[in-house]
Protein backbone atom coordinates (compact mmCIF):
# COMPACT_ATOMS: atom_id res chain seq x y z
CA UNK A 1 0.00 0.00 0.00
CA UNK A 2 3.02 2.52 0.93
CA UNK A 3 4.02 1.90 -3.08
CA UNK A 4 0.36 3.43 -4.18
CA UNK A 5 0.80 5.85 -2.20
CA UNK A 6 4.13 7.00 -3.20
CA UNK A 7 2.68 6.88 -7.36
CA UNK A 8 -0.28 9.30 -6.51
CA UNK A 9 1.96 11.52 -5.22
CA UNK A 10 4.52 11.27 -7.97
CA UNK A 11 1.58 11.94 -9.96
CA UNK A 12 -0.08 15.04 -8.22
CA UNK A 13 3.38 16.25 -8.25
CA UNK A 14 3.90 15.88 -11.81
CA UNK A 15 0.43 17.79 -12.29
CA UNK A 16 1.65 20.76 -10.41
CA UNK A 17 5.08 20.79 -12.27
CA UNK A 18 2.66 21.12 -15.29
CA UNK A 19 0.62 23.96 -14.04
CA UNK A 20 3.65 25.63 -13.41
CA UNK A 21 5.57 25.26 -16.58
CA UNK A 22 2.52 26.74 -17.90
CA UNK A 23 2.09 29.14 -16.06
CA UNK A 24 5.94 30.65 -16.37
CA UNK A 25 5.49 30.28 -20.41
CA UNK A 26 2.37 32.20 -20.47
CA UNK A 27 4.07 34.93 -18.53
CA UNK A 28 7.09 34.97 -20.78
CA UNK A 29 4.81 34.83 -23.66
CA UNK A 30 2.60 37.90 -22.60
CA UNK A 31 5.65 40.15 -21.05
CA UNK A 32 7.47 39.40 -24.44
CA UNK A 33 4.49 40.20 -26.69
CA UNK A 34 4.04 43.37 -24.38
CA UNK A 35 7.56 44.32 -24.77
CA UNK A 36 7.66 44.21 -28.51
CA UNK A 37 3.95 45.84 -29.14
CA UNK A 38 5.25 48.97 -27.11
CA UNK A 39 8.48 48.97 -29.28
CA UNK A 40 7.22 49.03 -31.83
CA UNK A 41 4.36 51.96 -30.88
CA UNK A 42 7.11 54.02 -29.80
CA UNK A 43 8.96 53.49 -33.37
CA UNK A 44 6.11 54.28 -35.20
CA UNK A 45 3.18 56.19 -33.38
CA UNK A 46 1.14 56.39 -36.21
CA UNK A 47 0.10 52.66 -36.55
CA UNK A 48 0.02 52.44 -32.73
CA UNK A 49 -3.86 51.52 -33.05
CA UNK A 50 -3.41 48.46 -35.71
CA UNK A 51 -0.72 47.47 -33.09
CA UNK A 52 -2.51 47.57 -30.15
CA UNK A 53 -5.34 45.66 -31.46
CA UNK A 54 -3.24 42.87 -32.64
CA UNK A 55 -1.69 42.47 -29.57
CA UNK A 56 -4.56 42.41 -27.73
CA UNK A 57 -6.03 39.67 -30.20
CA UNK A 58 -2.18 37.39 -29.62
CA UNK A 59 -2.71 37.85 -25.67
CA UNK A 60 -5.90 36.76 -25.93
CA UNK A 61 -4.71 33.17 -27.81
CA UNK A 62 -2.16 33.22 -25.30
CA UNK A 63 -4.42 33.11 -22.60
CA UNK A 64 -7.09 30.68 -24.18
CA UNK A 65 -4.58 28.58 -24.55
CA UNK A 66 -3.30 28.66 -21.02
CA UNK A 67 -6.52 28.11 -19.52
CA UNK A 68 -6.53 25.35 -21.96
CA UNK A 69 -3.59 23.73 -20.93
CA UNK A 70 -4.15 24.13 -16.99
CA UNK A 71 -7.27 22.12 -17.53
CA UNK A 72 -5.26 19.74 -19.10
CA UNK A 73 -2.59 19.67 -16.64
CA UNK A 74 -5.25 19.72 -13.46
CA UNK A 75 -7.28 17.10 -14.90
CA UNK A 76 -5.23 15.62 -17.25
Amino acid sequence: MPAMAADTDSFVMTNYFGIGLVVIGAAYGIGKLASSALESMARQPEVAGNIQTAMIIAAALIEGFTFFALVICWFG
